[in-house]
């Protein structure tokens, strides 16, 4: 038997976690599904044979899929927050999200069509909104506040203030 990481996300779904899962690696780099487990009993939301948690890793942090049934729904009070290199990087994970029967939400939220809330984060973003400069870092941080997707050239001409 494989060794348990110390500290695993569950994610609970209603009966569709390895679809989630094989999603997920194949949007995001080091990205994988790594063992699928069948119920060995049956179970309040399932029965014996169905798959019961799926192991995954979601860029690099591993994660359980937990077939638990319609009794919880995921909220935006846990979200993976995705740091993007460029424009491009950050319109590839949105449009793949959304595009797959997800919602986008403001200021760089978008959910997926399983219920769970992402941030695609530019790091420019995080750079201008934590720049010592605070009235640079507030227009930055105005501008975002008015967009879904995050536009890095939005936010840097709101930085610096043109």
């Amino acid at each position: 038997m494989k060794e348990l990481a110390k500290n695993t996300v569950c994610l609970w779904f209603d009966g569709d976690a390895e679809d989630a899962a094989r999603f997920y690696a194949r949007t995001f780099p080091d990205s994988s599904v790594n063992a699928v487990h069948d119920a060995p009993g049956d179970y309040p939301a399932g029965m014996q044979g169905d798959v019961l948690t799926v192991e995954f890793t979601v860029m690099g942090i591993p994660c359980l899929g937990l077939n638990g049934g319609p009794g919880f729904k995921h909220t935006g009070a846990f979200s993976f927050q995705v740091a993007t290199a460029d424009q491009a990087e950050t319109d590839r994970y949105w449009e793949a999200i959304i595009g797959h029967g997800g919602q986008e939400n403001q200021c760089g939220w978008c959910v997926d069509r399983w219920g769970v809330s992402w941030q695609i984060t530019p790091v420019a973003l995080i750079r201008a909104i934590t720049h010592p400069d605070q009235a640079a870092a507030k227009r930055a941080f105005g501008a975002m506040m008015e967009m879904g997707k995050i536009d890095i050239a939005a936010i840097e001409a709101a930085f610096n203030g043109s």
